[in-house]
């Protein structure tokens, strides 16, 4: 009995994935929708009761119900380099240009794709079963989105066929068609919920909900583009994008091969001219040379691929009326001029806040209130002036005015010497700063007290509960159980209120309580400290070990600190010299937060002192990884995830990436195993202790 019903879950399996590959892939549908949730339902019926048949390419999966706690950070096994930007053809043919004088006297040809406005995604599968989606994040790591991914209808669960490698990353962009956005944000108005500004933010928001039963109601869409494995009979970016369309990938039909420039000049003036009519946003073309093997010998610079750039379409503008400027005031004091506009239609969203970037901005433009200002959207998200039509100036207007004292504290505003931005002075007693460090602190890459998103750090500092980071944790589940306040957007002028029930009260405590296991370089990074970025806060943990070390530092050692220059160094003296941020440091360290370095992260000898050194493939587990990639840091090396010239080794595990395996060999790179690398080590442990 049981065997019968293995094999009829695996039919059901088999069947309803070639159904959903016909309709979302193919738009082909070869069964009704009533015939189709029958199938569905029976195999559903079949694994609740024979769960040992469930398996991770069942179409049961798309459904849903997972609840995800986090969203765990995940290290690419092949980095997501962002592409070079161009806006003109003079640049499109300058590439062309480095492209034949770096491959002289052969023959290049270039295959140019849509540029989808989407969220970039990275697909792993293992045997031809998806087993990790990961988000692009800052190109190094993303996040875990697995369970979101696969409710997706066309992303293949499983791939079709059998000529595949037991491991491939397939990458492109999720994004969200035109017409599920709308019906996306009507819903959310009858809900009187916020709005999204434009489809790539509902993609990104609903990559990121926590229900993933909510996420397979929403109709995301996967456009795949890129494969990275050691297929051998793959040669081109084409046969890339064949192999993955016959392998049940969703690769549309927005590209074409191109030999020379004006072909693709002509691709890009078709794109521009479609855009438009596209069911989905596009915000540019993608220009790839075709040759694999010329893409390799082309190589990567510190940030993008030589082999590949972006050309952006030319930001939409609208003319509208300049209603009012407020200024506001960032967790650094920085005073930021926005303008409120009558509202217009731009780029697919209704504009009505657009920024005025700093003083010298609006004096340089000579702004007045009650013009007629040009709005376009920076990078098609970001709404911002970029002129002034003087023709439509009406007389005894008057120009837009920097204010002397502070909108929020009335302190008198300081424009500080070489720098363009004017800033409130008040750090300690500025509401908007205050706000902005709190929210800082808790964000994801400094202490990630998630919970405590959605404006109900306005709340607390409302009720007089959060006035510095160390108050945190004083809170207490009594003290926070029953609040309620209603705040009001200040960008779509939209209120929400904010309740603090059992659930949520508790979940914020826990995550509090969970926040004190951050690592050293988090807590400073968290603190807030002028200048002071991820980076910086990394090297200095590293260099001086613990706070203490840090707050007696004079000048001269800060500035011995890679990556610490003039303007940090000045900052970490001038934070720490404020008796009320010792007194913080004080509680912080009593509350139980760390503020000293771990033993795994001490720099234990100097062996690759001066070394950039690639660690890449698998070592069993991620924290064996993990371990090395300390011991690199531990021992005096930079660790760096790309191979490049200046590359000293890479320690290799299993299933290396071909593109590394091959620019390694190509610059004669030493590739040692993890083996070898742990007795260099030893080696160095035994030498110091002798």
């Amino acid at each position: 009995m049981t065997v019968d019903v293995k094999n009829e879950i695996k039919r059901l399996i088999d069947e309803i994935n070639e159904h959903n590959y016909n309709y979302y892939v193919l738009a082909q549908p070869t069964i009704s929708d009533y015939d189709f949730d029958q199938l569905l339902e029976r195999l559903i019926y079949l694994e609740k009761q024979y769960p040992e048949y469930l398996q991770p390419d069942s179409p049961s999966q798309r459904v849903g119900g997972q609840v995800i706690n986090e969203f765990k950070a995940v290290a690419h096994s092949v980095p997501m380099l962002s592409l070079s930007n161009t806006y003109s053809k003079e640049e499109i043919l300058a590439f062309d240009q480095r492209v034949r004088q770096l491959l002289p006297e052969q023959d290049i040809e270039y295959i140019c794709e849509l540029k989808f406005d989407g969220v970039s995604i990275s697909l792993i599968y293992e045997n031809g079963v998806l087993v990790q989606a990961i988000t692009r994040g800052d190109g190094e790591k993303g996040d875990d989105v697995t369970q979101n991914v696969k409710t997706i209808k066309n992303v293949p669960l499983k791939i079709r066929g059998n000529d595949f490698p037991s491991s491939i990353i397939a990458r492109g962009e999720i994004i969200l068609p035109h017409k599920g956005f709308t019906q996306l944000n009507i819903q959310r108005e009858e809900n009187e919920e916020p709005l999204f500004a434009n489809p790539r933010n509902a993609a990104a928001g609903s990559l990121k909900l926590q229900d993933s039963k909510i996420v397979a109601k929403r109709p995301l869409k996967s456009f795949i583009y890129n494969l990275i494995s050691e297929h051998s009979a793959v040669s081109t970016q084409l046969e890339s994008i064949n192999t993955l369309k016959n392998w049940g990938f969703n690769t549309g039909d927005y590209y074409r091969l191109c030999k020379n420039i004006d072909q693709i000049w002509k691709f890009i003036n078709e794109a521009e001219q479609k855009r438009n009519s596209l069911p989905f946003e596009i915000d540019g073309v993608v220009i790839k040379v075709n040759s694999l093997q010329q893409q390799i010998d082309l190589g990567y610079t510190a940030k993008s691929p030589r082999w590949a750039i972006a050309y952006k379409f030319k930001a939409e503008q609208a003319e509208t009326n300049l209603i009012s400027v407020d200024f506001q005031v960032g967790r650094t004091g920085v005073i930021t001029p926005v303008a409120n506009l009558k509202p217009v239609s731009l780029a697919g969203t209704t504009v009505k806040r657009a920024s005025m970037h700093n003083a010298d901005f609006i004096s340089k433009l000579d702004v007045h209130i009650g013009d007629y200002v040009y709005v376009e959207k920076g990078g098609d998200i970001i709404p911002k002036i970029v002129g002034v039509n003087l023709n439509r100036r009406e007389l005894f207007t008057e120009p837009v005015q920097f204010p002397e004292y502070c909108p929020e504290c009335n302190t008198k505003l300081v424009n500080l010497p070489e720098e363009v931005a004017i800033i409130c002075p008040n750090y300690d007693d500025c509401p908007p700063q205050i706000k902005g460090r709190l929210e800082h602190f808790i964000s994801r890459k400094a202490m990630d007290i998630q919970t405590l998103g959605e404006g109900k750090i306005e709340v607390l500092y409302n009720y007089n509960l959060l006035n510095n980071v160390a108050d945190f944790y004083d809170l207490t589940y009594d003290q926070i159980l029953g609040l309620e306040k209603v705040i009001t957007n200040p960008e779509t002028l939209k209120t929400k209120k904010i309740s603090f029930r059992e659930k949520t009260a508790q979940n914020i405590i826990d995550a509090i309580q969970k926040s004190k296991e951050r690592p050293f370089d988090k807590v400073l990074y968290g603190l807030g400290i002028k200048y002071v970025g991820e980076t910086s806060a990394k090297q200095l943990a590293m260099h001086f070990s613990n706070i203490d070390n840090i707050i007696n530092a004079d000048y001269e050692q800060l500035m011995q600190v890679e990556n610490v220059g003039e303007k940090v160094s000045e900052s970490i003296i001038n934070y720490f010299s404020s008796q009320s941020h010792i007194e913080i440091i004080n509680r912080l360290k009593k509350a139980g937060l760390k503020f000293e370095i771990d033993e795994s992260e001490k720099i234990t000898g100097s062996i690759f002192q001066g070394k950039s050194i690639v660690v890449t493939g698998s070592f069993g587990t991620s924290q064996n990884r993990k371990y090395l990639e300390q011991q690199v840091v531990n021992n005096g090396g930079k660790l760096t995830s790309s191979v490049s010239s200046k590359t000293s080794f890479i320690v290799a595990g299993e299933n290396m990436g071909p593109e590394k395996l091959k620019r390694a060999t190509e610059l004669n790179i030493p590739i040692i195993s993890e083996e070898k690398f742990l007795e260099m080590i030893k080696g160095e442990e035994t030498k110091t202790d002798n």
